[in-house]
């Protein structure tokens, strides 16, 4: 299956004035982690729109890391990554 870019995708809702969601670091739910490989990434930016959490970190249109203070672990980045510039380990207890 052949995955949209981020220009071709319809825009979706649009969530506003959620002044309460930066206080909750959801990070601590995890149960893996997302490790990203910088070399492998083509900054084609289909991770930062399918992370449902934003805790894909974009500076200048480059993905410049996972904020894991809000990363959940559910692999969804891992997974629409069409390089394979995201991968999931088990976190350690």
């Amino acid at each position: 299956m052949k995955l949209k870019t981020w220009k071709e995708l319809e825009e979706g809702g649009v969530v506003r004035n959620t002044p309460t969601s930066p206080q909750y670091k959801t990070g601590d739910w995890r149960i893996k982690t997302p490790l990203f490989s910088e070399s492998d990434c083509t900054h084609c930016l289909i991770c930062f729109l399918y992370c449902p959490d934003s805790a894909i970190k974009v500076k200048l249109g480059k993905v410049i890391g996972i904020d894991l203070d809000y990363c959940k672990g559910c692999g969804i980045c891992a997974n629409v990554c069409p390089k394979g510039a995201i991968s999931m380990k088990e976190e350690e207890i």
